[in-house]
Protein backbone atom coordinates (compact mmCIF):
# COMPACT_ATOMS: atom_id res chain seq x y z
CA UNK A 1 0.00 0.00 0.00
CA UNK A 2 2.87 2.38 0.85
CA UNK A 3 4.54 1.70 -2.50
CA UNK A 4 1.35 2.65 -4.33
CA UNK A 5 1.11 5.90 -2.37
CA UNK A 6 4.74 6.74 -3.15
CA UNK A 7 4.24 6.10 -6.86
CA UNK A 8 1.16 8.36 -6.78
CA UNK A 9 3.30 11.08 -5.16
CA UNK A 10 5.88 10.75 -7.95
CA UNK A 11 3.14 10.97 -10.62
CA UNK A 12 1.67 14.01 -8.87
CA UNK A 13 5.10 15.67 -8.91
CA UNK A 14 5.40 14.98 -12.64
CA UNK A 15 1.97 16.49 -13.29
CA UNK A 16 2.93 19.57 -11.29
CA UNK A 17 5.96 20.00 -13.56
CA UNK A 18 3.93 19.56 -16.76
CA UNK A 19 1.14 21.94 -15.66
CA UNK A 20 3.36 24.46 -13.90
CA UNK A 21 1.93 27.36 -15.93
CA UNK A 22 -1.65 26.35 -15.07
CA UNK A 23 -1.23 25.89 -11.31
CA UNK A 24 1.17 28.85 -11.01
CA UNK A 25 3.43 27.04 -8.56
CA UNK A 26 7.12 26.79 -9.39
CA UNK A 27 8.17 23.22 -10.18
CA UNK A 28 11.14 23.54 -7.83
CA UNK A 29 8.75 23.96 -4.89
CA UNK A 30 6.45 21.07 -5.79
CA UNK A 31 9.18 18.54 -6.59
CA UNK A 32 11.22 19.43 -3.50
CA UNK A 33 8.17 19.17 -1.25
CA UNK A 34 6.97 15.87 -2.67
CA UNK A 35 10.50 14.48 -2.89
CA UNK A 36 11.21 15.08 0.79
CA UNK A 37 7.74 13.86 1.84
CA UNK A 38 8.27 10.57 -0.02
CA UNK A 39 11.43 9.81 1.98
CA UNK A 40 9.76 10.89 5.24
CA UNK A 41 6.99 8.37 4.58
CA UNK A 42 9.55 5.62 4.01
CA UNK A 43 11.08 6.28 7.43
CA UNK A 44 7.74 6.73 9.21
CA UNK A 45 6.28 3.46 7.92
CA UNK A 46 9.46 1.41 8.30
CA UNK A 47 8.61 -1.94 9.90
CA UNK A 48 11.93 -2.68 11.61
CA UNK A 49 15.27 -1.24 12.70
CA UNK A 50 17.08 -3.11 9.91
CA UNK A 51 14.68 -1.71 7.29
CA UNK A 52 15.18 1.81 8.68
CA UNK A 53 18.92 1.35 8.37
CA UNK A 54 18.48 0.15 4.78
CA UNK A 55 16.36 3.22 3.97
CA UNK A 56 18.95 5.50 5.58
CA UNK A 57 21.76 3.95 3.53
CA UNK A 58 19.73 4.43 0.34
CA UNK A 59 19.04 8.07 1.23
CA UNK A 60 22.72 8.77 1.97
CA UNK A 61 23.72 7.24 -1.36
CA UNK A 62 21.07 9.34 -3.12
CA UNK A 63 22.24 12.53 -1.41
CA UNK A 64 25.87 11.81 -2.34
CA UNK A 65 24.94 11.64 -6.04
CA UNK A 66 22.88 14.82 -5.75
CA UNK A 67 25.60 16.77 -3.95
CA UNK A 68 28.15 15.89 -6.65
CA UNK A 69 25.83 17.24 -9.34
CA UNK A 70 24.91 20.29 -7.27
CA UNK A 71 28.46 21.36 -6.51
CA UNK A 72 29.50 21.05 -10.16
CA UNK A 73 26.57 23.17 -11.32
CA UNK A 74 27.11 25.80 -8.62
CA UNK A 75 30.73 26.25 -9.70
CA UNK A 76 29.95 26.39 -13.44
CA UNK A 77 26.95 28.69 -13.05
CA UNK A 78 28.87 31.10 -10.79
CA UNK A 79 31.49 31.63 -13.49
CA UNK A 80 28.83 32.38 -16.12
CA UNK A 81 26.82 34.62 -13.78
CA UNK A 82 29.91 36.74 -13.12
CA UNK A 83 30.90 37.11 -16.77
CA UNK A 84 27.33 37.82 -17.86
CA UNK A 85 26.71 40.53 -15.26
CA UNK A 86 30.04 42.17 -16.10
CA UNK A 87 28.92 42.49 -19.73
CA UNK A 88 31.73 40.38 -21.14
CA UNK A 89 29.39 38.04 -23.02
CA UNK A 90 27.54 40.98 -24.57
CA UNK A 91 30.85 42.49 -25.67
CA UNK A 92 31.86 39.25 -27.38
CA UNK A 93 28.58 39.23 -29.32
CA UNK A 94 29.09 42.84 -30.36
CA UNK A 95 32.58 42.07 -31.66
CA UNK A 96 31.55 39.11 -33.83
CA UNK A 97 28.31 40.58 -35.15
CA UNK A 98 28.26 43.09 -38.05
CA UNK A 99 26.25 46.29 -37.79
CA UNK A 100 24.04 45.22 -40.71
CA UNK A 101 23.06 41.64 -41.51
CA UNK A 102 20.35 39.81 -43.46
CA UNK A 103 17.72 37.95 -41.47
CA UNK A 104 18.75 34.64 -43.05
CA UNK A 105 22.38 35.14 -42.07
CA UNK A 106 21.30 36.28 -38.61
CA UNK A 107 19.30 33.08 -38.20
CA UNK A 108 22.43 31.01 -38.81
CA UNK A 109 24.51 33.29 -36.57
CA UNK A 110 21.98 32.85 -33.74
CA UNK A 111 22.08 29.09 -34.21
CA UNK A 112 25.89 28.96 -34.09
CA UNK A 113 26.12 31.31 -31.10
CA UNK A 114 23.48 29.41 -29.09
CA UNK A 115 25.09 26.08 -29.98
CA UNK A 116 28.61 27.14 -28.96
CA UNK A 117 27.62 29.10 -25.85
CA UNK A 118 25.50 26.26 -24.46
CA UNK A 119 28.57 24.01 -24.53
CA UNK A 120 30.21 26.30 -21.98
CA UNK A 121 27.26 27.50 -19.93
CA UNK A 122 24.25 25.72 -18.51
CA UNK A 123 21.16 25.59 -20.74
CA UNK A 124 19.23 28.15 -18.73
CA UNK A 125 21.94 30.81 -18.92
CA UNK A 126 22.60 30.07 -22.60
CA UNK A 127 18.89 30.44 -23.37
CA UNK A 128 18.55 33.68 -21.40
CA UNK A 129 21.49 35.26 -23.23
CA UNK A 130 20.41 34.01 -26.67
CA UNK A 131 16.78 35.06 -26.21
CA UNK A 132 17.93 38.50 -25.02
CA UNK A 133 19.84 38.79 -28.30
CA UNK A 134 16.72 37.85 -30.28
CA UNK A 135 14.44 40.26 -28.41
CA UNK A 136 16.90 43.13 -28.87
CA UNK A 137 16.37 42.91 -32.63
CA UNK A 138 12.75 44.10 -32.42
CA UNK A 139 11.52 41.62 -35.04
CA UNK A 140 7.84 40.91 -35.81
CA UNK A 141 6.27 38.29 -33.52
CA UNK A 142 6.23 35.51 -36.12
CA UNK A 143 9.93 35.92 -36.84
CA UNK A 144 10.77 36.24 -33.13
CA UNK A 145 9.03 32.93 -32.48
CA UNK A 146 10.94 31.30 -35.34
CA UNK A 147 14.25 32.54 -33.89
CA UNK A 148 13.20 31.38 -30.41
CA UNK A 149 12.39 27.87 -31.64
CA UNK A 150 15.84 27.68 -33.19
CA UNK A 151 17.46 28.90 -29.95
CA UNK A 152 15.76 26.14 -27.92
CA UNK A 153 16.91 23.42 -30.31
CA UNK A 154 20.43 24.86 -30.68
CA UNK A 155 20.92 25.26 -26.92
CA UNK A 156 19.84 21.69 -26.22
CA UNK A 157 21.97 20.37 -29.10
CA UNK A 158 25.06 22.34 -28.13
CA UNK A 159 24.99 21.25 -24.52
CA UNK A 160 24.63 17.54 -25.20
CA UNK A 161 28.27 16.85 -26.10
CA UNK A 162 30.01 18.33 -23.04
CA UNK A 163 29.44 17.74 -19.33
CA UNK A 164 29.56 21.51 -18.81
CA UNK A 165 26.62 22.06 -21.15
CA UNK A 166 23.83 19.68 -20.17
CA UNK A 167 22.74 18.19 -16.86
CA UNK A 168 21.64 14.87 -18.36
CA UNK A 169 24.99 14.49 -20.13
CA UNK A 170 26.71 15.14 -16.80
CA UNK A 171 24.48 12.59 -15.06
CA UNK A 172 25.26 9.91 -17.64
CA UNK A 173 28.98 10.68 -17.43
CA UNK A 174 29.02 10.55 -13.62
CA UNK A 175 27.57 7.04 -13.80
CA UNK A 176 30.55 6.04 -15.99
CA UNK A 177 28.39 5.14 -18.99
CA UNK A 178 30.41 7.29 -21.41
CA UNK A 179 33.75 9.08 -21.27
CA UNK A 180 34.53 12.71 -22.08
CA UNK A 181 36.30 11.77 -25.30
CA UNK A 182 33.37 9.60 -26.40
CA UNK A 183 30.94 12.46 -25.78
CA UNK A 184 32.92 14.71 -28.11
CA UNK A 185 31.72 12.49 -30.97
CA UNK A 186 28.25 14.04 -30.54
CA UNK A 187 29.44 17.50 -31.62
CA UNK A 188 29.39 16.77 -35.37
CA UNK A 189 25.87 15.28 -35.66
CA UNK A 190 24.47 17.88 -33.25
CA UNK A 191 25.92 20.81 -35.20
CA UNK A 192 24.80 19.44 -38.57
CA UNK A 193 21.20 19.09 -37.39
CA UNK A 194 21.18 22.60 -35.92
CA UNK A 195 22.31 23.94 -39.30
CA UNK A 196 19.64 21.79 -40.98
CA UNK A 197 16.93 23.29 -38.78
CA UNK A 198 18.28 26.81 -39.40
CA UNK A 199 18.10 26.17 -43.15
CA UNK A 200 14.51 24.93 -42.88
CA UNK A 201 13.45 27.87 -40.72
CA UNK A 202 15.14 30.36 -43.06
CA UNK A 203 12.80 29.45 -45.93
CA UNK A 204 10.69 32.48 -46.75
CA UNK A 205 12.62 34.92 -44.53
CA UNK A 206 13.77 38.14 -46.21
CA UNK A 207 15.04 41.53 -45.16
CA UNK A 208 17.90 43.00 -43.15
CA UNK A 209 18.36 44.30 -39.63
CA UNK A 210 20.75 46.74 -37.99
CA UNK A 211 22.36 45.58 -34.78
CA UNK A 212 22.35 48.05 -31.89
CA UNK A 213 25.76 47.76 -30.28
CA UNK A 214 26.56 48.84 -26.74
CA UNK A 215 30.06 48.28 -25.44
CA UNK A 216 30.53 47.67 -21.72
CA UNK A 217 33.66 48.76 -19.87
CA UNK A 218 35.49 45.61 -18.81
CA UNK A 219 38.16 45.59 -16.12
CA UNK A 220 41.37 43.65 -16.71
CA UNK A 221 40.51 41.25 -13.89
CA UNK A 222 37.31 40.29 -15.72
CA UNK A 223 39.32 39.15 -18.73
CA UNK A 224 41.53 37.15 -16.39
CA UNK A 225 38.50 35.46 -14.85
CA UNK A 226 37.17 34.67 -18.32
CA UNK A 227 40.51 33.03 -19.09
CA UNK A 228 40.30 31.10 -15.81
CA UNK A 229 36.86 29.85 -16.83
CA UNK A 230 38.10 28.58 -20.19
CA UNK A 231 41.21 27.10 -18.54
CA UNK A 232 38.98 25.34 -15.99
CA UNK A 233 36.93 23.73 -18.74
CA UNK A 234 40.03 22.54 -20.59
CA UNK A 235 41.66 21.34 -17.37
CA UNK A 236 38.48 19.48 -16.38
CA UNK A 237 38.42 17.60 -19.66
CA UNK A 238 42.15 16.83 -19.70
CA UNK A 239 42.42 15.97 -16.00
CA UNK A 240 39.58 13.50 -16.21
CA UNK A 241 41.01 11.76 -19.27
CA UNK A 242 44.62 11.64 -18.00
CA UNK A 243 44.30 11.40 -14.20
CA UNK A 244 40.60 10.40 -13.73
CA UNK A 245 40.04 13.51 -11.59
CA UNK A 246 36.29 14.01 -10.97
CA UNK A 247 34.98 17.08 -12.87
CA UNK A 248 33.37 18.49 -9.72
CA UNK A 249 36.79 18.77 -8.05
CA UNK A 250 38.30 20.54 -11.07
CA UNK A 251 35.47 23.07 -11.27
CA UNK A 252 35.48 23.77 -7.54
CA UNK A 253 39.23 24.40 -7.83
CA UNK A 254 38.62 26.78 -10.74
CA UNK A 255 35.96 28.65 -8.77
CA UNK A 256 38.33 28.93 -5.80
CA UNK A 257 41.02 30.35 -8.08
CA UNK A 258 38.48 32.86 -9.43
CA UNK A 259 37.66 34.01 -5.89
CA UNK A 260 41.32 34.39 -4.96
CA UNK A 261 42.21 36.28 -8.16
CA UNK A 262 39.29 38.67 -7.67
CA UNK A 263 40.35 39.25 -4.07
CA UNK A 264 43.97 39.93 -4.99
CA UNK A 265 42.86 42.42 -7.66
CA UNK A 266 40.70 44.25 -5.13
CA UNK A 267 37.36 43.07 -6.52
CA UNK A 268 36.34 41.64 -3.16
CA UNK A 269 34.96 44.78 -1.53
CA UNK A 270 31.81 45.96 0.19
CA UNK A 271 30.36 47.40 -3.03
CA UNK A 272 30.89 44.32 -5.20
CA UNK A 273 31.86 41.24 -3.13
CA UNK A 274 32.94 38.36 -5.36
CA UNK A 275 31.09 35.78 -3.25
CA UNK A 276 27.81 37.57 -4.00
CA UNK A 277 27.87 36.19 -7.55
CA UNK A 278 26.86 32.79 -6.19
CA UNK A 279 23.52 34.42 -5.41
CA UNK A 280 22.91 35.24 -9.08
CA UNK A 281 22.76 31.62 -10.25
CA UNK A 282 19.44 29.89 -10.89
CA UNK A 283 18.87 28.28 -7.49
CA UNK A 284 15.29 27.37 -8.40
CA UNK A 285 16.75 25.09 -11.07
CA UNK A 286 19.12 23.50 -8.56
CA UNK A 287 16.25 22.94 -6.12
CA UNK A 288 14.22 21.36 -8.91
CA UNK A 289 17.05 18.93 -9.61
CA UNK A 290 17.23 18.15 -5.88
CA UNK A 291 13.51 17.37 -5.68
CA UNK A 292 13.51 15.30 -8.86
CA UNK A 293 16.51 13.21 -7.85
CA UNK A 294 15.03 12.60 -4.40
CA UNK A 295 11.87 11.28 -6.07
CA UNK A 296 13.81 9.10 -8.50
CA UNK A 297 15.95 7.77 -5.67
CA UNK A 298 12.80 6.85 -3.78
CA UNK A 299 11.36 5.07 -6.83
CA UNK A 300 14.58 3.15 -7.26
CA UNK A 301 14.50 2.13 -3.58
CA UNK A 302 11.02 0.63 -3.90
CA UNK A 303 11.96 -1.03 -7.24
CA UNK A 304 9.39 0.98 -9.21
CA UNK A 305 11.75 1.61 -12.11
CA UNK A 306 11.71 -1.93 -13.41
CA UNK A 307 9.11 -0.85 -15.96
CA UNK A 308 11.89 0.58 -18.11
CA UNK A 309 13.31 -2.91 -18.38
CA UNK A 310 10.12 -4.07 -20.12
CA UNK A 311 10.42 -1.33 -22.77
CA UNK A 312 14.02 -2.26 -23.48
CA UNK A 313 13.22 -5.98 -23.37
CA UNK A 314 10.43 -5.66 -25.93
CA UNK A 315 12.12 -3.27 -28.39
CA UNK A 316 15.61 -2.94 -29.90
CA UNK A 317 17.70 -0.60 -27.75
CA UNK A 318 18.15 1.89 -30.60
CA UNK A 319 14.37 2.14 -31.05
CA UNK A 320 13.74 2.38 -27.30
CA UNK A 321 16.32 5.18 -26.97
CA UNK A 322 14.74 7.07 -29.88
CA UNK A 323 11.34 6.83 -28.19
CA UNK A 324 12.82 7.93 -24.86
CA UNK A 325 13.96 11.10 -26.61
CA UNK A 326 10.41 11.78 -27.78
CA UNK A 327 9.06 11.01 -24.31
CA UNK A 328 11.52 13.56 -22.89
CA UNK A 329 9.59 16.26 -24.73
CA UNK A 330 6.62 15.48 -22.48
CA UNK A 331 8.45 14.43 -19.32
CA UNK A 332 11.41 16.46 -18.06
CA UNK A 333 14.60 14.78 -19.22
CA UNK A 334 16.26 15.02 -15.78
CA UNK A 335 13.88 12.58 -14.02
CA UNK A 336 13.69 10.46 -17.17
CA UNK A 337 17.47 10.11 -17.34
CA UNK A 338 17.79 9.55 -13.61
CA UNK A 339 15.13 6.83 -13.74
CA UNK A 340 16.81 4.96 -16.58
CA UNK A 341 20.22 5.19 -14.93
CA UNK A 342 18.76 3.79 -11.73
CA UNK A 343 17.17 0.95 -13.72
CA UNK A 344 20.76 0.04 -14.74
CA UNK A 345 19.92 -1.15 -18.26
CA UNK A 346 22.86 -2.76 -20.06
CA UNK A 347 23.87 -0.84 -23.19
CA UNK A 348 26.92 -0.58 -25.42
CA UNK A 349 28.87 2.66 -25.84
CA UNK A 350 27.10 3.58 -29.14
CA UNK A 351 23.75 2.94 -27.44
CA UNK A 352 24.62 5.12 -24.46
CA UNK A 353 25.75 7.87 -26.82
CA UNK A 354 22.49 7.65 -28.76
CA UNK A 355 20.57 7.78 -25.49
CA UNK A 356 22.57 10.84 -24.39
CA UNK A 357 21.67 12.60 -27.65
CA UNK A 358 18.04 11.49 -27.47
CA UNK A 359 17.25 12.79 -23.97
CA UNK A 360 19.38 15.90 -24.46
CA UNK A 361 17.84 17.00 -27.76
CA UNK A 362 14.45 15.24 -27.72
CA UNK A 363 13.13 17.69 -25.15
CA UNK A 364 13.22 20.35 -27.88
CA UNK A 365 10.22 18.82 -29.64
CA UNK A 366 7.78 20.52 -27.26
CA UNK A 367 8.25 23.81 -25.44
CA UNK A 368 7.61 22.14 -22.06
CA UNK A 369 10.20 19.42 -22.68
CA UNK A 370 13.34 21.26 -21.60
CA UNK A 371 14.58 24.04 -19.36
CA UNK A 372 15.51 25.97 -22.51
CA UNK A 373 11.92 25.80 -23.76
CA UNK A 374 10.45 26.87 -20.43
CA UNK A 375 12.82 29.85 -20.21
CA UNK A 376 12.08 30.90 -23.81
CA UNK A 377 8.33 30.65 -23.20
CA UNK A 378 8.62 32.83 -20.08
CA UNK A 379 10.64 35.52 -21.89
CA UNK A 380 8.99 35.69 -25.34
CA UNK A 381 5.47 37.04 -25.31
CA UNK A 382 3.41 35.06 -27.79
CA UNK A 383 5.52 31.90 -27.58
CA UNK A 384 3.05 29.36 -26.21
CA UNK A 385 2.64 25.61 -26.29
CA UNK A 386 0.45 25.93 -29.38
CA UNK A 387 2.70 28.31 -31.34
CA UNK A 388 5.76 26.17 -30.60
CA UNK A 389 3.84 23.06 -31.65
CA UNK A 390 3.59 24.41 -35.22
CA UNK A 391 7.31 23.79 -35.62
CA UNK A 392 7.33 20.32 -34.02
CA UNK A 393 7.36 18.62 -37.44
CA UNK A 394 10.60 20.38 -38.41
CA UNK A 395 12.05 19.74 -34.97
CA UNK A 396 11.18 16.04 -35.17
CA UNK A 397 12.86 15.82 -38.59
CA UNK A 398 16.04 17.48 -37.30
CA UNK A 399 16.03 15.30 -34.16
CA UNK A 400 15.56 12.12 -36.22
CA UNK A 401 18.37 13.01 -38.62
CA UNK A 402 20.68 13.77 -35.70
CA UNK A 403 19.79 10.54 -33.91
CA UNK A 404 20.48 8.49 -37.05
CA UNK A 405 23.82 10.25 -37.55
CA UNK A 406 24.85 9.57 -33.95
CA UNK A 407 24.04 5.87 -34.28
CA UNK A 408 25.89 5.50 -37.58
CA UNK A 409 28.96 7.41 -36.43
CA UNK A 410 29.10 5.77 -33.00
CA UNK A 411 28.80 2.27 -34.43
CA UNK A 412 31.52 3.07 -36.96
CA UNK A 413 33.91 4.36 -34.29
CA UNK A 414 33.10 2.00 -31.42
Amino acid sequence: MLDVALIVIAILALLCVIFEDLIHVDKAKTTLLLGTISWLLLFIFSSSISQTEHINNALMSNLTEISTLWLFLVAAMTFVAYLNRKGLIENVMNIVMPEKISLKALLFFTAIFSFCFSSLADNITATLVSIALVLSLGLPLKQTIRFSVLVVFAVNSGGVSLITGDVTTLMIFLQHKVSITELLMLIGPSFVTVMLLAALLSIGITGEVRIKKQRNDIASVDYIIAAIFLATILFTLAANVIFSIPPVLSFLTGMAVMFMVATLYGKHNDNDPILDYIRYIEFDTLLFFLGVLLLVGMLEHIHALNGFMYLYDSLPVSVANYLMGIVSSMIDNVPLTAALLKADIAMTTPEWLSFTYAVGVGGSLLVIGSAAGIVAMSKVEGLTFATFLRYSGLLLLAYSVGYAMVLLLANALY
